[in-house]
């Protein structure tokens, strides 16, 4: 949503909690940036400055309120709803690429030059890649510090930071604060609220989202598509094994009133980021629910569906690899039959856990593990079989590059240019494993049965009007099916 700054003004005067993390408050009177729905100000106007991202804020000398934590806020729907270089940019970093792979790393991934990375960033956004980075570290240390036990000198370095000096530096600028007070402060809190500790080994947190949230849909959406040994839903709560850049893990997540509960047990420290990151892309937790429904609530024909529910999301997926290859599985049958090719698949390929969690055995295999697979003892027809090994051949050499900042349209070009790999298994990749708000899956069986029921007259339905919100489209077609009650009453 492009505001201008009285529009920000505006937002900040009625604290609309809708707008927390799309853009930053700064007062020069005190030095502190707040979010905008924080209570703790009322500011006058020639004292406010706005930001896009709490690096600005930070770079320009300004401090985290205490009160309203805004570098706890939820992501920016923004840099999934755009996908040019700095949106692709603003997801690879919240990915940890910047940490792991320094800017030149970035830049790679891009496809651009380091100094037009860091012309690119600076110019739109007032940051460049090395102080975004610096402010998701900061962000990865409290969340390590309030919510486990391990020493803060090994904090430092598992939150990305090059040593302990710059680690405390670094915390008492951005949160006006030592790591050690952050720490009791949390204990304290944990304490009055008689909040129960994480067990041993787990980094326990709360994922932020914009209200509403339909968190049954996304649940049942899950359960329906879990391969058993890698997923489970049970009990409100999903859970997975998944494998980050520095080693495995299980993830658990469980949606409340105002928040969704993420429980992680990393092998890693240092993949706290991209796990976060993956969980919110996996509920699609960044979106701004309020504009999708205020877009798609006016359509004459899709307007009933999104009235009914203004809370749905189009979930993503925490491996853009792994849900390649699940396309593949899923062509042409249905998705309790892929489910269950997935489950032979990873009982044949998947590498097993050191110590299993409960119904979680395996990680889903990698993508070089199936492309070394014979495609003759795959339990599918012969040419699904070569789809699939050549795709994860694809992925596995980097021909196919399935990460957070993908160039969507240069990587759907090259999907559709494999044998076996159709507009249909290409849409659904461009819609989960790249986070894509527009994609549409105009084939799809679901859809066509969604389309010609809520076809009044016998007439035509374009797609078109629906962008740029057509996954969140697709997903309501898809919904609506499993309440046959909606689409009689939108028909």
């Amino acid at each position: 949503m492009d505001m201008d700054d009285e529009q920000r003004y505006h937002a900040v005067a009625s604290r609309d909690g809708r707008f927390d993390g799309m853009f930053f408050t700064a007062v020069t009177s005190t030095g502190i940036y707040c979010r905008p729905s924080c209570p703790a100000i009322t500011p006058k106007q020639a004292n406010v400055r706005f930001f896009k991202t709490a690096a600005a804020a930070q770079e320009a000398g300004f401090r985290a309120c205490k009160r309203c934590r805004p570098d706890a806020s939820p992501g920016s729907p923004e840099w999934n709803i755009r996908a040019d270089v700095t949106a692709r940019a603003m997801r690879l970093i919240a990915d940890g690429t910047v940490d792991r792979e320094g800017v030149a790393g970035l830049a790679a991934k891009l496809g651009y030059e380091q100094r037009q990375v860091r012309r690119l960033l600076v110019t739109e956004l007032g940051a460049g890649p090395l102080a975004l980075a610096r402010a998701q570290r900061a962000q990865t240390a409290r969340i390590l510090i309030e919510t486990t036990g391990i020493p803060v000198s090994d904090i430092a370095f598992a939150a990305g930071f090059s040593s302990i000096r710059q680690f405390n530096a670094t915390i008492l600028e951005v949160f006006d604060i030592a790591p050690t007070v952050l720490r009791e402060r949390a204990a304290a809190r944990a304490v009055r609220a008689d909040t129960a500790p994480a067990p041993p080994g787990v980094i326990r947190l709360r994922l932020p989202y914009r209200p509403p949230l339909d968190a049954t849909r996304i649940l049942g959406f899950l359960a329906e598509r879990a391969i058993p040994g890698v997923e489970e839903v049970t009990g409100g709560t999903y859970r997975r094994t998944i494998l980050l850049p520095n080693g495995p893990g299980i993830l658990s997540l469980t949606p409340a009133s105002s928040y969704v509960g993420c429980d992680l047990e990393l092998d890693d420290l240092r993949d706290v980021p991209a796990a976060v990151q993956r969980c919110r892309r996996l509920f699609d937790l960044d979106a701004d629910p309020a504009a999708v429904s205020a877009f798609l609530g006016d359509d004459p024909v899709l307007g009933p569906l999104v009235r009914a529910c203004p809370g749905r999301r189009a979930p993503g997926h925490v491996d853009g690899n792994e849900l390649a290859v699940r396309a593949v599985l899923g062509q042409q049958v249905s998705v309790a039959a892929a489910r269950k090719l997935g489950a032979r698949i990873v009982a044949a390929c998947g590498k097993p856990l050191s110590a299993p969690s409960g119904s979680l055995t395996h990680l889903f295999p990698e993508a070089a593990t199936i492309a070394a697979v014979d495609p003759g003892t795959l339990p599918m027809p012969g040419a699904r079989a070569r789809s699939l090994t050549g795709l994860a051949a694809a992925i596995a050499s980097g021909e196919i590059a399935l990460h957070p900042g993908a160039d969507r349209d240069a990587e759907t070009e090259r999907l559709l240019a494999l044998p076996g790999i159709g507009p249909w298994t290409a849409a659904y990749i461009r819609m989960r494993a790249m986070s894509d708000p527009d994609a549409f899956l105009p084939t799809d069986v679901g859809v066509l049965r969604g389309l010609k029921q809520l076809r009044r007259d016998g007439g035509s339905i374009s797609a078109e009007s629906w962008r740029p919100w057509r996954s969140y489209a697709v997903h309501h077609l898809w919904a609506a099916l499993e309440q046959p009650t909606l689409l009689r009453e939108a028909s």
